[in-house]
């Protein structure tokens, strides 16, 4: 039994924003062990009650509806408990190890909300204090080094304390519900995996676009960029589930097989090919809902000679049976015209249309999978017009599938809620093993490589736009147009 849930870091943004509204749910559900301690630990200096209280202010703020269930707030608030320690130190963080977590048969979540630059050090402080234990599970964010073998550095770390099954990489888009529902959509429905092969699927769209800029985040960001922020993870991870083949079960090491050999089978983009394959753009100065923003490089603390990508797409290949010949477009980009994520999956054309005369074309079904800002499900079909007109006149409408329509009377769960729940569960299959992160660092380091040999400029293009006109053309060169 989950009875203890050590969060280091616990008066950071991340824990504000979404951990405590995540747990608070989950105790509003019933999801929540009654003997569950929260205990969070920070430099911060205060005392539990003013804790408390801010922790009640912050889901406030961020709880989608703003008010809190008196009742499980009481019986929430009870379960927290801060300290103002050092993790780093095995001097603080053993005293914490004595007088709080004295009990070492109770299961014990670590979750590190800081900087992967002080990973192996809080680690080997864990390990010191005898917190790092077999019944410990420990949940790690992104960024998971900035390439192969700076993970490498952070993995070995982590393993030299830890076994695999015990590390929990999370990657927040795995735990939204229409990421989940691709499973269900593609396995459980007899319906579609007849025909997601290169038979009957022209091309595949993903694209994860954000109208805000870099903003505060601006030091951080300028030494990630869009590659290593977006498509290492969170958009490679989305293509994995969507071209992965059937596992024998949902057991997380037959899910992580098959998404391995995707990523294995993924086409190198290598040297002078990444001009023909992948666009570069940054944002220039634009408005967004009508307000005037400024440049990448005109934002606070900026090097107005960065060349760091905020916008990156990519024709991607996946070189096995299933797949051949079939193109998958990856597509981010900050200060872009609206915040929203999707998947599209356009099927190809009739090898016959006999209704070409009424519509001037026969285009492909599509599917589009939307997961932010609204999860849902659209199947986009022909179909005639109502009426007497002699010329049968079609039109495209959709079958549309909505999650908060459909299920009126469900929450919805926030993707911290699943993946904390999974982790208390021990069920891995929705985060990342070590060797999936490594093998998607290899094809971006690639990538990142022929940037610099070919020294491949990131574009402008205007804040509030869908990026640059170059990734419109290596969409158009194919013959085929994003589904904006």
């Amino acid at each position: 039994m989950i009875c203890d849930m050590l969060i280091i870091g616990g008066d950071g943004d991340l824990a504000y924003r979404k951990l405590y509204p995540a747990l608070y749910h989950l105790d509003l559900a019933g999801c929540l062990p009654s003997c569950l301690r929260i205990v969070c630990i920070s430099r911060s200096q205060h005392n539990v009650d003013q804790f408390r209280a801010k922790v009640r202010e912050m889901l406030a703020k961020y709880l989608k509806n703003g008010a809190l269930d008196n009742a499980a707030w009481q019986r929430f608030s009870a379960r927290l408990n801060s300290y103002s320690l050092d993790a780093t130190s095995e001097a603080e963080l053993g005293v914490l190890s004595r007088e709080v977590f004295t009990d070492k048969s109770r299961d014990l979540i670590t979750y590190l909300a800081t900087p992967p630059t002080i990973f192996a050090t809080v680690c080997q402080s864990l390990w010191a204090v005898g917190l790092a234990r077999e019944n410990m599970r420990l949940v790690i964010e992104k960024p998971l080094g900035h390439d192969r073998e700076s993970f490498l550095q952070i993995n070995d770390s982590l393993m030299a304390i830890f076994k695999e099954q015990q590390v929990y990489r999370i990657d927040h888009y795995l735990g939204k519900e229409t990421v989940q529902n691709l499973l269900t959509l593609r396995f459980a429905n007899a319906l579609f995996e007849p025909l997601w092969n290169n038979t009957y699927i022209d091309h595949v769209q993903i694209t994860a676009a954000e109208s805000i800029g870099a903003e505060g985040r601006w030091s951080f960001y300028d030494e990630a960029g869009a590659l290593r922020d977006m498509v290492q993870n969170h958009l490679l991870q989305l293509l994995c589930l969507l071209a992965m083949e059937p596992p024998a079960s949902l057991d997380p090491r037959a899910v992580h097989d098959e998404k391995l050999k995707v990523l294995r089978s993924l086409a190198p983009i290598k040297g002078r090919a990444v001009a023909d394959n992948t666009v570069r753009g940054q944002y220039n100065t634009g408005s967004i809902e009508g307000q005037s923003v400024p440049a990448y490089t005109a934002e606070q603390g900026a090097n107005p000679r960065s060349n760091t990508e905020t916008f990156v797409a990519i024709k991607a290949h996946i070189n096995n049976w299933r797949w051949a010949g079939v193109p998958f477009y990856l597509r981010t980009g900050k200060r872009m015209q609206r915040r929203y994520c999707e998947i599209v999956v356009q099927f190809k054309e009739l090898p016959h249309a006999i209704f070409q005369e009424q519509t001037g074309q026969n285009p492909g079904n599509r599917l589009v999978i939307q997961l932010q800002p609204e999860e849902g499900i659209r199947l986009h079909l022909l179909n005639k017009v109502p009426g007497l007109d002699e010329n049968f006149p079609l039109e495209t409408v959709s079958l549309d599938l909505s999650l908060s329509d459909a299920f009126t009377e469900r929450h919805v769960p926030d993707a911290y809620e699943r993946l904390l729940f999974d982790v208390m569960r021990g069920n891995s299959t929705l985060f990342m093993r070590a060797d999936l992160v490594e093998e998607a660092w290899i094809w971006i380091d690639d990538i990142r490589e022929g940037w610099n040999t070919t020294k491949l400029k990131a574009n402008p293009y205007m804040a509030g736009s869908m990026g640059p006109a170059d990734s419109v053309a290596l969409v158009a060169r194919d013959g085929r147009q994003w589904q904006d």
